[in-house]
């Protein structure tokens, strides 16, 4: 009835752990794209099924997942992520919402631009389809639930993956939208997400984590737009 489906990269040091939460649902289903480390066997040994494909980006990706599963129902699950406490609804959506408990080095993160969130990730295979450009790409469906369960996210094994990150998802979006950036995106983008990630969605309630995770977010923004002002010139 469900394939719970994994989209994986050199996540050898995580996979397992990714796997055998799944499996406590459903078969999972790995799609490999070009790993080099020992994402494949591991995952294998965890007890997934692996399939070993390019990458044609994450839209194209999720799409061809939900076109090559048998089952009705796909569970997409990040390699970062593990799953708790799911139930399968009852079926009245083509779509369902899972909370999504963030973590930051370790650190619980409740409040910010960084916090909780509930992306689609239970789908009818049939009657989705994955949209978007470079790595935001949302799974739309008819109408949307919400289910119970929640999948624990630690995006970040330290610092420094969290900028090198940074670094890849900002030119990736320059290199991919076609939006145009003036100077004023470059100057007031940065700080106003400070005050929307710190103030506004209450970032200061965790602490530290709170207003390192708001810098971070600003140096985000700030190389988005900065890179893509830089691209127009």
């Amino acid at each position: 009835m469900i394939t719970v489906v994994v989209l994986a990269k050199n996540e050898a040091d995580r996979i397992a752990a990714c796997v055998r939460s799944a499996l406590v649902v459903a078969p999972v289903l790995v799609l490999d794209s070009g790993s080099t480390d020992d994402t494949v066997a591991v995952a294998r040994a965890a007890g997934a099924e692996v399939r070993e494909t390019d990458w044609p980006g994450f839209v194209e990706q999720r799409n061809r997942a939900l076109a090559q599963v048998d089952n009705e129902w796909v569970l997409f699950i990040d390699a970062d992520e593990e799953i708790e406490g799911f139930e399968m609804p009852s079926g009245e959506h083509d779509g369902y919402r899972l909370r999504r408990a963030n973590s930051w080095l370790g650190t619980p993160v409740g409040h910010g631009t960084f916090g909780s969130d509930a992306p689609v990730r239970l789908v009818r295979a049939k009657k989705a389809r994955c949209i978007g450009a470079g790595v935001h790409e949302v799974l739309i469906t008819s109408s949307t639930g919400t289910a119970t369960g929640t999948l624990v996210h630690e995006p970040y094994r330290d610092l420094g993956e969290h900028l090198a990150t940074i670094d890849r998802y900002t030119r990736l979006f320059a290199d991919t939208t076609d939006k145009r950036a003036g100077w004023w995106d470059v100057c007031f983008r940065p700080p106003l997400h400070f005050v929307k990630a710190y103030l506004l969605k209450a970032g200061f309630l965790d602490g530290v984590v709170g207003l390192q995770l708001a810098w971070l977010g600003s140096l985000h923004v700030a190389l988005k737009w900065g890179r893509l002002y830089a691209r127009a010139r």
